[in-house]
């Protein structure tokens, strides 16, 4: 399902994070949102799965705006996925998982049969099978965002909104969560603080800054060295290589010189 922001204004404390924000993920695509840090990335993730109302501007998921739709309705589309999830202690994977199917239970609050082949199915996808009895809290950080990643997909939304969840892993861990995300077809908005992993997992960038964005598009064109140099301060350049992935190869940074460090004149060989 697609999604799309349209002149999204965003205040906190009477201060504002973001301002004029447009963006629009097609359906089955996945778009990173990348910039500095402070830039308003993950406020605008919050917008889309409801948890932080726009002062103006419109979210939409499919044709309908999120803030019109009840929560219940919400839930069932957009599925989160955050860095801070917490450890939940005295939850098995299993339990975990199956929260996933909370917006779908009926008054009487049983689990039906369609919610148990979710639970199923999102296991299997995921990997988890191997530890399904076992409390959250014990697993590693790879297991745990695999479980979690299990939870969205058990909700069987439209749209996944992610926010540095590689963060904390280790390289062959982030590698095995892209790949499992990319294989899921699903319509995702991703915050990714690493580029490289942006531009490897996304077929589209939308970068941030001071609360605006200053480009979008695909990651070839988006990140330029004009734009690494003036967003993120670093000199590199982007291409596709032969076996297809995108890579930034940065230069080496001078290091700024001390000039307080410099020997006072006449002081020099003392």
């Amino acid at each position: 399902m697609k999604l799309t922001v349209d002149q999204l204004h965003v205040s906190l404390d009477r201060r504002p994070i973001l301002r004029e924000v447009n963006l629009e993920a097609a359906k089955g695509d996945i778009v990173g949102l990348v910039g500095p840090n402070g830039s308003g990335k993950s406020t605008l993730l919050r917008t889309v799965y409801r948890s932080l109302r726009p002062a103006d501007g419109v979210v939409r998921v499919g044709d309908d705006d999120v803030w019109e739709l009840s929560a219940r309705t919400a839930a069932r589309r957009t599925a989160a996925v955050l860095q801070d999830a917490g450890t939940t202690t005295g939850l098995t994977v299993t339990e975990i998982v199956a929260l996933g199917r909370t917006p779908h239970h009926r008054l009487t609050g049983r689990d039906s049969a369609e919610d148990h082949q979710a639970v199923a199915e999102a296991v299997a996808r995921c990997g988890v099978a191997p530890f399904t009895d076992r409390d959250y809290a014990t697993l590693s950080g790879g297991e745990r965002q695999r479980v979690l990643l299990a939870r969205a997909l058990a909700q069987r939304p439209q749209l996944l909104v992610l926010d540095e969840i590689t963060n904390h892993l280790d390289i062959r861990a982030r590698f095995e969560l892209l790949d499992l995300i990319r294989s899921t077809g699903i319509t995702t908005l991703a915050v990714l603080h690493d580029l490289d992993l942006a531009a490897r997992l996304c077929d589209r960038l939308v970068v941030l800054h001071e609360g605006a964005v200053v480009a979008a598009g695909p990651v070839l064109d988006v990140l330029t060295p004009d734009l690494l140099h003036d967003v993120f301060g670093v000199r590199g350049e982007t291409a596709r290589h032969e076996d297809g992935v995108v890579r930034i190869t940065y230069a080496a940074q001078p290091l700024a010189l001390d000039r307080k460090s410099e020997p006072e004149p006449g002081l020099a060989g003392r």
